[in-house]
């Protein structure tokens, strides 16, 4: 690949440095990197290869001379700013999900629709982390014995708020151990610290919030499959980083559990670690940083009415890493 100048919007968020990490971890041809941020960060420096980089403020002219995007801020920014983006030239690829469900914009998990790509016309977005993290080893099963259906319960750090999120956590568990009241709890509507929140934002008007309706409306463009029906219930957990999923499909074909093993063995970005025995099984401790999402507790739907094809799985992966700054970062590569 020939060198490119890259900007990454939203560089000072835990998201966008994770971006920043990655292209250095991944060798990336980076020709010069900018940093882009809100005013505030204006004049700072972030380290990149070894060396400080000063951070700009997100303006239309900051894009002049860039070559590609990489957007992790919030939806309000990403639509003001990376359409000035695209006007200078530069194909961006965004984390937010201001463009997602747009026709004219690709949303991709590269190991599962690639070749999306290549009618972008100039942006092209990162799914949901949630989305990527269940669509990977849904993939290659539905490639086998056709999927027709996802039953899915998500159970979500709170880095996947950010880093306020984060600290947030951080600091209800330092009040909870000490026996103190930990007051406010933004970002979260209630305390996460020893408590679970069965809400990921806001509902609709039949009850299911924003986040639980991406992994339908999200996950039907990615895999092309207009029809897949899906049923989430997302909640955040008291974990610091990776989410974990809770997945039962429906397939049109009989597929057992030691097939679904073997197709998963072999699948691009999956790491099967499934030994009831020993008790070997994902967990969100051991998925952190890397970019594999772990499959295991392979087992047969036993509600599933005769006739009816049905498998279980359990998944973890890291939302910061390849539910987020990895994807956006592999689309770069494929561009």
């Amino acid at each position: 690949m020939s060198e490119k100048v890259v900007a990454i919007l939203g560089a000072t968020g835990v998201v966008g440095r994770q971006m920043s990490e990655l292209l250095e971890e991944r060798e990336y041809p980076v020709k010069e990197l900018i940093p882009l941020a809100s005013s505030r960060s204006a004049g700072k420096t972030m380290q990149f290869r070894g060396e400080e980089v000063a951070i700009r403020e997100a303006t239309p002219e900051a894009f002049e001379g860039v070559d590609v995007v990489l957007g992790a801020a919030d939806d309000a920014t990403a639509k003001r700013l990376l359409p000035e983006a695209v006007k200078r030239g530069a194909t961006c690829v965004d984390n937010s999900h201001a463009f997602r469900l747009y026709d004219d914009v690709p949303l991709v998990i590269p190991e599962i629709n690639a070749e999306d790509v290549k009618w972008h016309n100039g942006i092209i977005s990162n799914p949901n982390c949630a989305t990527i993290i269940g669509l990977l080893p849904v993939w290659p099963l539905h490639q086998v014995a056709g999927v027709t259906r996802l039953i899915v319960s998500t159970y979500q750090a709170a880095s996947g708020a950010g880093m306020p999120g984060l600290t947030e956590l951080q600091r209800e568990m330092s009040l909870v151990a000490a026996g103190e009241d930990v007051g406010e709890t933004a970002p979260f509507a209630y305390q996460l610290a020893a408590n679970l929140i069965p809400q990921i934002g806001g509902f609709n008007e039949v009850g299911y919030t924003s986040e639980e309706m991406k992994m339908q409306n999200e996950g039907r463009k990615i895999c092309h499959l207009p029809n897949l029906l899906v049923n989430c219930t997302c909640v955040r957990i008291p974990v610091m980083r990776s989410h974990s999923e809770s997945i039962t499909m429906e397939f049109e074909r009989p597929i057992d559990p030691d097939t679904a093993r073997e197709v998963l063995a072999k699948a691009p970005g999956i790491r099967v670690v499934d030994d009831p025995e020993a008790l070997r099984y994902p967990m969100p401790l051991e998925a952190s940083d890397q970019d594999l999402i772990y499959v295991g507790r392979i087992r047969r739907d036993l509600s599933a009415p005769e006739g009816v094809n049905g498998l279980t799985l359990f998944c973890c992966g890291d939302q910061i890493r390849k539910g987020a700054a990895t994807n956006a970062v592999q689309i770069a590569e494929l561009l």
